[in-house]
């Protein structure tokens, strides 16, 4: 296969070092399902966005698992951890941190902010109003912050995991769109069934006080380092040709589809072969497929399109039109 997107000079990649990274986000991907009962394909976009170096917006009514989920994850390495709960009050201060003054010394010192840490979980990020979300648009694209006209530089990885309540509850704000471009995915968490919830039942009701689930079970298994080097070793994973031009042609197709008002711009091609490339890796392969693409479509692209007015009418979903939409978009073959 040839690969569009990778500098001739790049190394294959080896048998043995493949193998390795396979087993490291096999582990991991245990590690955190023993804390996050069913959500399986949430469990694996979620992973995949973190090997492809990109933030997340989790979506899902209250109670449903989006803070277990991000602090199974953040517990399966020894990276630093923080968690900012949005609230109508915060000030973008409250998340960057800011310059204090000493009378002692006479000069200001930077208190730095949460923002400071390898994960960041923005609990509620929808409770604060657009000032508080917009203060988080230059970490997230620039993983720098600016304080005092200071850039202050954020170790490698860094990775904001948003949740967010749906916008027809009370209390909530809309993203910004700019920002919304910001997370390489969105992905929703939906009620569980009737076996997983009798499951979550008897884990948090057998011998505990108290109704929260815990990830105290969970082990630590790499360094931000290993993060990293995972990281970079996504993105030598091959892209053929035609798996890049059926990506371009799949975000292209959400610019003219009945249906869509407003499609995905050249970022979501990109963010496409990003979370395609993460996803070979989590499936055991060290090239991309047209199946990785059509599973990267829905996380990728449901944040980036506006459903028209008629077809909120009728119901229809941002979900509903782009499953339409993969269906019709010729895939290549062999």
């Amino acid at each position: 296969m040839n690969d569009s997107t990778a500098t001739s000079a790049a190394p294959a990649i080896t048998a043995e070092r493949l193998n390795q990274a396979i087993g490291i986000v096999q582990r991991m991907r245990e590690e955190i399902r023993s804390a996050v009962i069913g959500q399986q394909a949430v469990v694996d976009q979620v992973l995949a966005c973190c090997l492809a170096g990109g933030h997340v917006l989790i979506e899902g009514v209250p109670g449903l698992g989006k803070t277990l989920l991000v602090k199974a994850l953040a517990k399966t390495f020894a990276g630093d951890f923080s968690r900012i709960q949005f609230t109508p009050d915060l000030m973008p201060a409250d998340v960057m941190g800011h310059a204090v003054y000493d009378m002692k010394s006479q000069s200001f010192s930077v208190r730095r902010g949460p923002v400071f840490a390898h994960l960041l979980l923005a609990d509620e990020i929808n409770r604060a109003p657009a000032k508080t979300q917009s203060s988080l648009l230059e970490v997230m694209q620039e993983r720098q912050v600016t304080i005092e006209g200071e850039s202050h530089q954020l170790p490698p990885p860094f990775m904001v995991l948003a949740t967010q309540n749906p916008l027809e509850n009370e209390g909530t704000y809309p993203l910004p769109e700019a920002q919304l471009d910001r997370f390489l995915i969105k992905v929703r968490i939906d009620y569980p069934s009737v076996d997983e919830e009798e499951q979550m039942l008897r884990m948090v009701t057998r011998d505990r006080v108290g109704d929260g689930l815990e990830v105290s079970q969970v082990a630590t298994l790499v360094k931000p380092e290993t993060i990293v080097a995972l990281q970079q070793l996504v993105a030598r994973i091959r892209v053929d040709d035609a798996v890049g031009a059926y990506a371009v042609r799949l975000v292209r197709a959400t610019r003219d589809w009945p249906g869509i008002a407003i499609g995905a711009g050249p970022r979501g091609s990109i963010a496409l072969v990003r979370m395609a490339r993460a996803m070979a890796l989590t499936s055991g392969r060290d090239y991309v497929t047209p199946d990785d693409i059509k599973a990267a479509a829905l996380p990728v692209l449901r944040h980036r399109i506006a459903v028209s007015p008629e077809s909120e009418l009728d119901g229809l979903s941002s979900d509903e039109l782009l499953l339409g939409l993969i269906e019709e978009v010729a895939a290549p073959r062999g």
